[in-house]
């Protein structure tokens, strides 16, 4: 069976149809995640989190939530997560913060070896 909705991680256009789920700061985080450029931390961080909430690593093509799509199992996590919003909060920032970190580790990473390369076609 095949599902249109369905993806390997969760999508951020999915993100929008979260917005109304639960109370003001879920509402505004949606806000402004969803308004930022694709791809940005925030959008990252948001993805992290709502994988983690999804459990996306584990979703499969045979399995139930897949066969409803990326949108169904997504509101029925938010709408289940037992947590108060500050709580969703906390764990957007949380995600935020291991996203940062990262991203400043392999942009090292990457600035050495283009270091590393200008010295070989320029040394």
């Amino acid at each position: 069976m095949y599902q249109n909705d369905t993806e390997i991680l969760f999508p951020m256009r999915v993100a929008l149809h979260l917005r109304d789920l639960r109370g003001e700061a879920w509402r505004r985080l949606v806000d402004g995640v969803t308004s930022e450029p694709e791809a940005s931390l925030n959008q990252l961080a948001f993805s992290l989190l709502m994988i983690r909430l999804n459990s996306c690593l584990t979703c499969h093509t045979d399995c139930y939530r897949a066969m409803r799509g990326c949108t169904a199992c997504a509101i029925q996590v938010v709408r289940r997560y037992r947590g108060d919003d500050q709580e969703l909060v906390a764990l957007f920032r949380r995600a935020r913060d291991e996203v940062s970190r990262y991203l400043r580790r392999k942009r090292g990473v990457q600035k050495e070896r283009l270091t590393e390369e200008r010295e070989i076609v320029y040394g």
